[in-house]
């Protein structure tokens, strides 16, 4: 970075902090988003960490520094605080591949199921959803449920495929992916573990099959950060959104991580499109002009509320 970046980017920090102490707003950040919004952060975390700490924040505001579907988790566990998010364009793909309308119907057309439905969801999908879950506790809570126990999983079909494998569950899957996670490239995956024998491979459970039977640890963003930490490998393949990296290289300034490429890529990154629309500069604004805001429709927060706790009480 040079010396004027460098500069302007300080310069946007302060504003920020200043801006925020004068607002009374709290900033949450997903490990996704880029550095520089990771360090101006109150908290960062996965999807899971995020909700728990909006459920209990006292502040007025709440900025969302993630994706749309986050901002709407936020608001719907908190409906009297203000929530923000620094670009309304920030979306979802896996939410995306899951339309609450078409969703609705596949649920009606199998009475008798059970409906557990993935963070990554709109609202409106949550609505029609008995209970939400995380990468970090989705094994748990179907473990929670009977044995025998009728079971609709969406949107993932990638993490409803890993569930069912370490559950024996046969669970019915909604044919939705994030992709990301999609994107990643086997081959490559093989050619670094050819360089590089020693490190461990780290795969998010939104994978392709094939990278979670290369893998070595398999977790969600926050697990796969707690493993890098305490395990004694210097070297580590990580095979989810680049973002976590910032993370992982602040807490362990001695290892060493390589990201795993996509498949149409000669760079080695993946990164999600979405989650880097939140820039410094739209933090700044939405904290000045206190907006954008996410409001969700109140019929639809308080049948979406019920599985978000249900989670929470579950987790």
């Amino acid at each position: 970075m040079d010396v004027d970046k460098a500069s302007a980017t300080r310069a946007l920090k302060d504003e920020i902090k200043k801006l925020k102490e004068e607002k009374g707003a709290v900033i949450l950040a997903h490990y996704y988003t880029k550095g520089e919004i990771q360090e101006v952060a109150d908290y960062i975390g996965d999807s899971l960490a995020l909700a728990r700490i909006a459920s209990k924040l006292s502040a007025p505001v709440i900025v969302m520094c993630g994706v749309h579907f986050m901002g709407e988790t936020a608001k719907i566990l908190c409906p009297d605080k203000k929530v923000l998010i620094p670009d309304p364009e920030a979306g979802c793909s896996l939410a995306d591949s899951c339309p609450a309308d078409e969703f609705e119907k596949f649920v009606k057309a199998h009475p008798g199921y059970e409906v557990i439905s993935y963070v990554n969801t709109s609202a409106a999908v949550k609505a029609h959803t008995d209970v939400v879950v995380t990468s970090s506790n989705a094994r748990k809570i179907v473990d929670s449920f009977p044995a025998d126990a009728k079971l609709i999983f969406g949107p993932d079909r990638n993490l409803g495929s890993y569930i069912n494998s370490v559950t024996g569950r046969d669970m019915l899957l909604w044919d939705g992916a994030c992709h990301v996670h999609e994107q990643f490239s086997v081959e490559k995956l093989v050619e670094l573990k050819k360089q590089h024998p020693e490190a461990k491979v780290l795969a998010h459970p939104e994978c392709k099959r094939a990278i979670i039977l290369l893998a070595d640890v398999v977790g969600s963003t926050a697990a796969l950060l707690d493993y890098a930490v305490d395990s004694d490998c210097r070297e580590f393949i990580v095979a989810t959104e680049s973002g976590i990296l910032h993370e992982m290289q602040r807490k362990c300034p001695d290892k060493t991580f390589i990201p795993l490429p996509p498949n149409d890529s000669t760079c080695g990154c993946n990164d999600c499109s979405f989650m880097k629309l939140n820039t410094l500069e739209k933090l700044r604004d939405c904290l000045r002009d206190g907006r954008p805001e996410v409001t969700v429709d109140p019929e639809v927060a308080e049948k979406a509320r019920r599985p978000i706790d249900r989670m929470l009480s579950l987790s």
